[in-house]
């Protein structure tokens, strides 16, 4: 634990704690006061009601949307079933700036809904709430779709021949058992769109803001700390109920359920109830998931080439020629993937141990903290306590990955450490018994068995990773952009070229996280244990 430990104390803990002090704490005085006057302001009231409201509506429709997709995965079997798990889980490892450009692209100016009907939903409230469900259709899907496939269906078919109808059985018998998994989604959905940055900032436009928006603005264009501090702490005592919340739903569900092998509960549609079931969840797919996209492909070609070949010249946007953008991308995600993998493999060896205590469980729940803070709080806090020795990193090169791992350290913890418990400790006693050493055991015993996990980790980390927007806006040096900020800076600049040119970034970067993604999904777990530990289904 001593390295994980120090990671995020040294990382996150320490810059947050920095930029809360800087804002709080001046002439030797800490001005408690004004965390009264902030949350007096009717501005700041009115942008805690929205991010309230707004996360709320946001996960009420995710679940109303998603929880037939999460049936049709459990219990059907149909062809390309794989391709379109893979389809349906790109939106959520897209950075959330590509979201929002892909959605400006569907409902914006000169969009597909404007260029039909005259219809523009961008700068409404309409358009952050289905990119939101566009973002989080994979959570729910993969969340209790997981589960409900590892029910045993033979519960529900016993009430159906004791006479209860199929809206009975579903109700008293699957519902209360898929009711933690369907909680847990439902925090997690809360808990991203409480937090939302890029979405809410391309398609909000001036009118709306969230916290997280509002922390950036206060930080980077009024200069005002201590508001950007008070708001830091609303937001982090939010996030912490919510994850408190989270931790105690998932708990249930690992304790209170006997699953089955995933692989004998889906069958092929049987009824024109099933078929009607399926045709519309691959109607929504089209239209939700796979249409956004599309139409940004198209409107990155609307030049023909030229918006692809315009990426390979400089301009007055950036230091460098925008392509520069990709290798660059690529190398800090490969550099964070390293860091994320070790810390978060280190973290997962150490709480799957049966005889850990409560302080090494506590830190399980910690380390889901990243996911929900202010990423602008981590970036801007990089730059104010990070500039002295001996950890003055402001012009290294590795305070990008750093930022980047905090965010992919949490993905393999999660995916690396149900697999590790799921190991039998007697075979690591048997093999220290005949002398192997404590790496010895860790080599032959161990490793095999998470080498898949490992796998599966590692690529979530590097998606996630290469799409890192929040914390990465605020450190990344102009001569060296990542794709999400290259994409962010050419959206913020008037004119047809450079809204081309981020329609392009923006299409690269989606193609190079639905490769990953499609790798993954030949990678993922197959047994049922495994199966029930499936990455965001852990999240």
């Amino acid at each position: 634990m001593a390295l994980p430990v120090v990671f995020f104390g040294v990382f996150f803990a320490y810059p947050v704690a920095a930029i809360v002090a800087r804002g709080l704490h001046a002439d030797g005085v800490w001005q408690f006061g004004r965390i009264g006057d902030v949350l007096a302001d009717p501005g700041i009231r009115h942008v805690l009601w929205f991010t309230t409201w707004q996360a709320l509506a946001s996960t009420a429709l995710t679940l109303l949307v998603a929880l037939p997709g999460a049936y049709v995965f459990a219990r059907l079997d149909f062809p390309g079933k794989g391709v379109l798990r893979a389809v349906v889980t790109v939106p959520f490892v897209l950075p959330t700036v590509v979201v929002g450009t892909a959605f400006l692209a569907l409902v914006g100016r000169g969009g597909l809904l404007d260029a039909w009907w005259g219809v523009r939903l961008d700068t409404t409230v309409w358009a952050i709430l289905i990119a939101h469900v566009f973002f989080n259709y994979a959570v729910v899907v993969r969340t209790v779709g997981g589960l409900w496939a590892q029910l045993d269906p033979r519960q529900e078919e016993a009430a159906r021949m004791l006479g209860a109808s199929p809206l009975t059985a579903w109700r008293r018998v699957t519902l209360p058992a898929l009711a933690p998994a369907v909680a847990a989604a439902a925090l997690m959905v809360f808990l991203f769109t409480f937090t939302s940055f890029g979405v809410v900032q391309i398609l909000g436009g001036p009118t709306f803001s969230t916290l997280e928006v509002e922390i950036y603005r206060q930080t980077s264009e009024v200069f005002d700390l201590a508001t950007a501090a008070v708001l830091t702490l609303v937001q982090f005592a939010a996030v912490g109920l919510i994850l408190l919340a989270h931790a105690w739903t998932v708990r249930r569900r690992e304790t209170a359920l006997r699953l089955v092998d995933a692989s004998a509960t889906a069958r092929r549609p049987r009824g024109a109830g099933q078929w009607a079931l399926l045709a519309g969840v691959l109607a929504t797919a089209a239209v939700l998931l796979v249409l956004p996209l599309a139409v940004l492909v198209q409107r990155s070609f609307g030049g023909g080439l030229d918006y692809y070949r315009a990426l390979t010249h400089e301009d007055g946007t950036f230091l460098v020629a925008p392509i520069t953008a990709i290798a660059t991308s690529l190398e800090y995600a490969a550099a964070a993937t390293v860091i994320a993998v070790a810390i978060g493999g280190l973290a997962a060896a150490a709480l799957a141990r049966r005889d850990a205590g409560r302080l090494v469980r506590g830190f399980d729940a910690l380390l889901m903290l990243p996911l929900g803070v202010s990423a602008v709080t981590v970036g801007f806090g990089f730059l104010i306590a990070l500039d002295e020795p001996p950890l003055d990193l402001r012009s290294s090169w590795i305070l990008v990955p750093l930022a980047q791992a905090l965010v992919g350290a949490p993905f393999v913890v999660r995916t690396m450490l149900p697999v590790l418990r799921a190991t039998d400790a007697r075979l690591r006693e048997a093999a220290a018994v005949l002398g192997a050493s404590p790496w010895r055991v860790w080599r032959e015993v161990d490793l095999p068995m998470v080498r898949r996990a490992l796998l599966v980790a590692a690529g979530f980390a590097f998606a996630v990773s290469l799409g890192e927007f929040g914390a990465t806006v605020f450190i990344a040096r102009p001569d060296r952009p990542t794709l999400p900020v290259a994409v962010a800076r050419l959206l913020g600049r008037p004119g047809d070229l450079n809204y081309g040119q981020a329609m392009a970034l923006s299409t690269i970067l989606m193609v190079v996280c639905a490769v990953a993604l499609l790798v993954l999904e030949r990678l993922r777990p197959r047994t049922a244990s495994a199966g029930a530990a499936d990455g965001m289904g852990e999240l």
